[in-house]
C-alpha cells in the first residue's frame, strides 16, 4: 500500500500566511492611527487629556495574600531586620545636664553679695524704666500697646515690692544675728532662730507695720482735724502775743 503524503507542510504554510496577514493589518491600523493623530491639533489633545478621555483604565492591584501558597511548604521569614531611626554607630557617653543652682561644684549662692552687686537694678534701672513707661502710656492711643505697657509697669512694681520686702526681712535677720553675736562675746549662750521662728518673727514685724498703717488710714480724719486745730490754736496765740 502506498503511504499518503503528510499535510504538515501545507498547514505550516497556511499559519504563516495568516500571521503575515495579521501583521500587515496591525501595521496598517497603526499607520492609520498615526495619520489621524498627526491631523489633531495640540489644543484638542490638551482638552482630551484634561477631560480624561485619553486616560487608560488601570485595574486595581490585587492584594497579595500573605502566608504560604501551600500548607506543606515551610514558613517564609524575611532576613531583613528593621533599622532603628537613631542608630548608634559609635557609642558616645551620655550627656549629663548640670544645673548650677543645685551643683556642689559651683559653690553656694551668696545672697547678700548678689543683692549688693545687683542692687542698682531695683534702685535705679527699674524705677527709671517705670517712669518712662508711664510717659509712653500717656502718649499712646493704641489699646494693644496700652495693655502691654500696663502689664510691664505692674511687673516692675511687683519686682520692686518683692525686693524691698526681701531686703526688710534680711535686715531684721541680720540685726538679730548681730545681737546674738554681741551676746556670745559677753559669754551668753546664743539663740539660733529656726526657720519657723524666723518666719513668725518676720510675719509679726510685717503685721505690726500693717496695723500701724491701717490705724493711720482709719483715723486719718481725726488726726487731720487735730492737726488743723493745733495749727489754728498756734495762729491764735501768735495773733494775741
Amino acid at each position: 500500500m502506498k503511504k499518503q503524503p503528510s499535510n504538515e507542510f501545507g498547514m505550516s504554510s497556511k499559519t504563516q500566511d495568516v500571521e503575515s496577514e495579521e501583521l500587515s493589518s496591525s501595521e496598517e491600523d497603526e499607520s492609520e492611527i498615526e495619520r489621524e493623530l498627526a491631523e489633531v491639533t495640540f489644543e484638542d489633545l490638551q482638552k482630551a487629556k484634561s477631560n480624561g478621555s485619553l486616560s487608560v483604565f488601570k485595574k486595581p492591584d490585587q492584594e497579595k495574600k500573605g502566608g504560604r501558597a501551600n500548607k506543606n511548604r515551610p514558613t517564609e521569614v524575611s532576613c531583613k531586620k528593621p533599622v532603628t531611626r537613631f542608630r548608634e554607630v559609635v557609642q558616645v557617653p551620655k550627656k549629663v545636664v548640670r544645673d548650677p543652682r543645685f551643683e556642689s561644684l559651683c559653690g553656694n549662692l551668696d545672697v547678700e553679695g548678689f543683692r549688693k552687686r545687683y542692687d542698682f537694678l531695683f534702685k535705679n534701672n527699674l524705677p527709671a524704666e517705670k517712669e518712662e513707661l508711664k510717659k509712653q502710656l500717656k502718649k499712646s492711643n493704641d489699646p494693644k500697646a496700652i495693655d502691654q505697657l500696663k502689664e510691664r509697669v505692674s511687673w516692675i512694681e511687683k519686682q520692686v515690692k518683692f525686693e524691698s520686702t526681701k531686703q526688710t526681712d534680711a535686715g531684721i535677720l541680720a540685726e538679730h544675728k548681730k545681737k546674738e553675736r554681741a551676746a556670745a562675746k559677753q559669754g551668753k549662750q546664743p539663740f539660733y532662730l529656726k526657720k519657723c521662728i524666723s518666719t513668725y518673727l518676720l510675719l509679726s514685724v510685717a503685721s505690726v507695720l500693717i496695723s500701724i498703717i491701717s490705724f493711720f488710714l482709719e483715723h486719718f480724719d481725726l488726726l487731720l482735724s487735730g492737726l488743723l486745730f493745733l495749727i489754728k490754736k498756734e495762729s491764735i496765740l501768735n495773733h494775741w502775743l
